[in-house]
């Protein structure tokens, strides 16, 4: 059996979504199931090493994920150039999870070592610039993706097989629902659980911009393209309290609503919102209504309605609804496993790296959920419906 080791550069990682799904739920998970089996000859071995600012952050993830996934510390260093100039060992594979603001130069010194890149999006806060990064890359030959976990959540997935299995027939409409309340960190007791750069238009902060590059890759590969959109922002909340205790004034979008025409002439919507309390399945539900049934997928369970099981409403507010609307839907099963949705990418990008295997999540690809923001932000100014032109 050969064991091929992979070289990655981790940085960034000391934030939370670093930490948390990329570093202890993909690679270092990764190397604990004990690598990425490849037929019944080759298992390919993740080698990270950690960068970024703080050393004293990385020392600690490098020892607490090093430790549990193979009994060492994993490398680190703030030295990001060295690491990318071989100085610390060989690495093939450059990851980026910092701030929006600080990807474009990192991924230009990634270029110049030649490595595979693979980040977090958005890849920018523009268009021009998230366009201009993902040529940059392909123009050097490299190998490259952006994250795009929620198409492998297992509610998606199951919305997914239902519409692959005919279940919904003509799709008619659908509507996203998104948000939580996060914690302002003005009263007692009561932290933000979210960065306060979020909340900076300046830091690259904003509902908007974080949230429709995944509507736009969701909307793409589970109900097509999109033809135009109109969409309305707002910042509800004017000052928050920051990681140093410091209260701050809020410059970004924290809600924002728009409605989606796709080319087929389905009409999709989504709220997004972190000021909103949840009273739903979860904290992301999409329902889905078709002629032949409808679907409403939280981020892992799907319940459905076929349309022999469709009750019959009659408008009475003057009595008790007689219907219970919730009970009359069925649980889709779970008939597999299913993996940590960043985990499986990560798998599908290193074997991409490695053995050349088929890979869709470009730059390029990260580059539209940039321009759907961008439009969208184009529509709350104006006030009007903006089309979606197609990137080149």
């Amino acid at each position: 059996m050969e064991i091929k080791r992979i070289g990655i550069i981790m940085n960034g990682v000391t934030g939370r979504m670093g930490t948390n799904q990329h570093l202890a739920r993909s690679i270092t998970a990764i190397i604990k199931q004990g690598g990425i089996q490849v037929g019944n000859d080759l298992v390919i071995m993740p080698d990270p090493i950690l960068t970024g600012r703080r050393d004293h952050a990385l020392k600690a993830l490098a020892d607490k994920y090093g430790h549990d996934a193979r009994g060492k510390a994993f490398k680190y260093t703030t030295d990001v150039q060295g690491a990318l100039d071989g100085k610390y060992g060989e690495y093939d594979i450059f990851f980026d999870a910092s701030g929006t603001l600080q990807r474009a130069g990192f991924i230009e010194q990634a270029v110049k070592a030649g490595k595979a890149i693979y980040c977090e999006k958005p890849t920018a806060v523009e268009t021009k610039e998230a366009v201009r990064l993902a040529k940059l890359v392909d123009a050097a030959g490299l190998k490259n993706g952006v994250v795009q976990d929620k198409l492998w959540l297992p509610g998606f997935r199951k919305l997914n097989m239902l519409k692959k299995q005919d279940f919904f027939g003509k799709i008619l409409s659908v509507k996203g629902d998104f948000g939580y309340w996060v914690f302002t960190g003005m009263g007692n007791d009561q932290p933000a659980q979210r960065p306060s750069w979020n909340y900076r238009a300046e830091d690259g902060g904003g509902i908007m911009i974080d949230m429709f590059c995944h509507w736009r890759y969701v909307i793409d590969h589970l109900f097509g393209p999109i033809q135009s959109l109109v969409a309305h922002g707002s910042t509800d909340i004017a000052e928050r309290r920051a990681e140093n205790g410091t209260p701050y004034t809020c410059t970004a979008d924290d809600s924002a609503y728009a409605m989606f025409l796709l080319e087929d002439g389905t009409m999709v919507q989504f709220n997004s919102s972190w000021c909103t309390r949840v009273r739903r399945d979860d904290l992301l539900t999409i329902q889905v209504d078709g002629v032949k049934g409808s679907a409403v997928a939280g981020l892992r369970e799907v319940k459905t309605q076929a349309a022999v099981n469709t009750p019959k409403p009659v408008w009475n507010p003057d009595i008790p609804q007689p219907i219970d609307f919730l009970g009359g839907w069925e649980h889709v099963p779970n008939n597999i496993e299913y993996d940590n949705a960043f985990k499986i990418q990560w798998e599908m990008f290193i074997k991409h790296v490695v053995l050349d295997e088929a890979w869709n999540d470009s730059l390029m690809e990260g580059a539209k959920g940039v321009q759907l923001a961008e439009l969208g932000m184009k529509s709350w100014k104006e006030r009007k419906w903006v089309d979606v032109p197609e990137l080149g």
